[in-house]
């Protein structure tokens, strides 16, 4: 049995949505709707705005037209509040920043993530089979920043599997790994969207828009 029962998922649907950064047009009029269960590649050659789409959907950017809506949330006119609680609740991040606490162990990093849910030993349940999944089984207390960069990594990635978030966003998950452990993570991504999640990859990798249901061309 598989330990990724996301929040229940909503459609993220995009209508409209453009992006300028002064006289440069990234994008306008992008339009597109994903359904919970799905996993889609964003896809375009470097410069084509997929890390600033994550981030527009992620409520760490904002586009300069059109709307962006997330089941009954518009999530191009949430005020902060509104914005850091569906970030909390609801979205889930594996970007290349890792954004872990590196003067904190692993158990702690998953902790946090969890936001005080269920309780401890729970908890711990969950901790313990999320580093089995991505093969840091046994390795609670490793302080993070004794850490190579796969194995932190491999951490981030158990602390999504520990969040369980509806939307998952992530961006070129697999660009510093080698093709087994590249799989690994793509098959922990399917199995979030397959319990419910929206899971949005930006990617250059044809490993991993092939294992995409369909694919964002930006």
């Amino acid at each position: 049995m598989h330990d990724h029962h996301c929040l229940p998922g909503a459609p993220v649907i995009a209508t409209g949505l453009g992006k300028t950064f002064g006289k440069r047009t990234l994008w306008h009029d992008l339009t597109f709707r994903i359904e919970p269960g799905q996993m889609i590649a964003l896809t375009g050659p470097s410069g084509s705005g997929k890390s600033t789409l994550l981030n527009i959907i992620g409520l760490l950017d904002h586009a300069t037209a059109g709307t962006l809506e997330c089941g009954p949330d518009d999530l191009t006119a949430m005020n902060p509040r509104h914005a850091r609680l569906f970030r909390k609740r609801t979205l889930g991040y594996l970007f290349q920043d890792y954004a872990l606490i590196d003067n904190a162990d692993i158990e702690q990093n998953l902790d946090v993530a969890m936001h005080g849910t269920a309780n401890r030993q729970d908890r711990r349940d969950r901790i313990s089979r999320a580093l089995d999944r991505v093969g840091l089984k046994g390795r609670e207390h490793d302080p993070v920043y004794q850490l190579s960069g796969g194995e932190q990594q491999r951490v981030a990635l158990a602390r999504l599997i520990v969040k369980r978030p509806g939307v998952i966003l992530a961006d070129e998950p697999t660009g510093a790994l080698d093709h087994d452990n590249a799989d690994m993570v793509i098959r922990t991504l399917r199995d979030m969207a397959e319990n419910g999640g929206v899971v949005i990859i930006a990617t250059h990798s044809d490993q991993v828009s092939n294992a995409c249901d369909d694919t964002i061309q930006l």
